[in-house]
């Protein structure tokens, strides 16, 4: 069979990160569709993902995949299309997270379906990086992870906490059940409200469908947990504020966010496509203009190679589960989950992506903040 240009040009990329096309190692691609290479290098990431989806192409291991793709930043290889430039163009002129799209992230991916949630989290039901430092498996890195961010705040009974971007509420129950807060976790997926409120039941605990910036009241501490990634780089600086103003002068605000090592202002088209609609990474940078003259950072904690092992645990759960899940969700939303799982733990390997923990003060605590690890 003759090589195509296409074919040719896409092999020359790949082989910049030492992935052969149709070779025998387990990071090695094997294309099934010879419009593969057209479809790539005519509209990068969405159409490496859509291709896969599709059963365009497949490599064994693709975690590994993708850890050398990232790892030599191959997608800058590629030339975008005009699609790519307009899509750009559009989400770099427009707030795509302006409030009346606040909950098309809940309605799009969080209400996707709890028995999905279930089959592939920890027993409680924690959707963001562990804490492996001591842990043997997924469910202790979760609840290290919990038991951590509880000791940096510092928490004390009858203490009131909000979390925003509860999820199911992993992080309020616990706080409540351990530490004897009360506490508010809000959310913008109903999904996530219903089965929140059955594992909060008993507890001083409310789980409310609600946008950030309608929050009211007055909070001892404030924590967010994986939610940051969809406030929208025009909206960082309001979020912030709005944190402050809910917050106590003596408390401490906690906030957990994948991050970036460069300022941007959109993602991945395909992610943005399939599963993080509105969705943007913050860099350091960012967050720093963001908190100017509102917070004092007292501690900023890096983990992000703790995300690369969760995602792995995820991954085997959501595969050793899914034939009980495969009634409801065919085989290319199989393939469009794997990818995503796996891709996403090649991009924190590769140290592409990481993961924060920072703690602000309004004022600083005064005699100084111990860091907890």
């Amino acid at each position: 069979m003759l090589c195509t240009s296409a074919q040719k040009t896409l092999k020359e990329i790949f082989a910049l990160a030492d992935i052969e096309i149709d070779g025998r190692r387990p990071w090695d691609i094997h294309v099934h569709n010879g419009d593969f290479y057209d479809r790539v290098l005519g509209q990068g990431s969405l159409g490496l993902g859509e291709s896969y989806m599709d059963g365009w192409w497949d490599a064994e291991q693709l975690d590994e995949f993708f850890y050398r793709v990232m790892k030599e930043d191959l997608a800058k290889k590629v030339r975008p299309d005009w699609r790519t430039l307009l899509w750009f163009l559009e989400r770099t002129v427009v707030n795509q997270q302006r409030p009346s799209k606040a909950f098309e992230i809940g309605e799009h991916h969080y209400d996707m379906g709890n028995d999905l949630f279930t089959a592939m989290l920890d027993k409680r039901m924690v959707y963001s990086c562990g804490y492996w430092k001591n842990a043997k498996n997924l469910d202790e890195a979760q609840e290290a992870k919990l038991d951590l961010v509880c000791q940096k705040l510092a928490l004390k009974p009858g203490q009131k906490v909000l979390d925003i971007g509860c999820g199911w509420g992993s992080l309020v129950k616990y706080a409540a059940e351990k530490y004897g807060v009360t506490a508010i976790g809000i959310t913008v997926s109903k999904e996530q409200v219903k089965l929140g409120e059955q594992l909060c039941a008993g507890l001083p605990v409310e789980i409310k469908l609600l946008d950030y910036r309608d929050i009211e009241g007055t909070y001892d501490h404030v924590v967010s947990l994986g939610m940051f990634e969809h406030v929208g780089y025009k909206n960082y600086r309001m979020y912030m504020q709005v944190v402050n103003t809910h917050l106590r002068d003596s408390g401490l605000f906690l906030l957990q966010s994948i991050g970036g090592t460069g300022s941007v202002k959109t993602t991945d088209r395909w992610i943005e496509k399939y599963i993080f609609p509105n969705s943007v990474t913050p860099s350091i940078k960012q967050i720093a203009a963001a908190i100017e003259g509102l917070f004092v950072m007292e501690d900023w904690h890096s983990f992000g190679a703790d995300y690369d092992r969760t995602l792995m645990a995820w991954f085997r759960n959501f595969d050793a589960h899914w034939e009980s899940l495969n009634p409801c969700y065919d085989e290319r939303f199989y393939r469009m989950w794997k990818y995503f799982l796996l891709a996403s733990a090649g991009s924190f390997r590769a140290r592409c992506n990481q993961s924060w923990q920072i703690v602000f003060s309004k004022k600083g605590v005064p005699g100084g903040y111990t860091s907890i690890r």
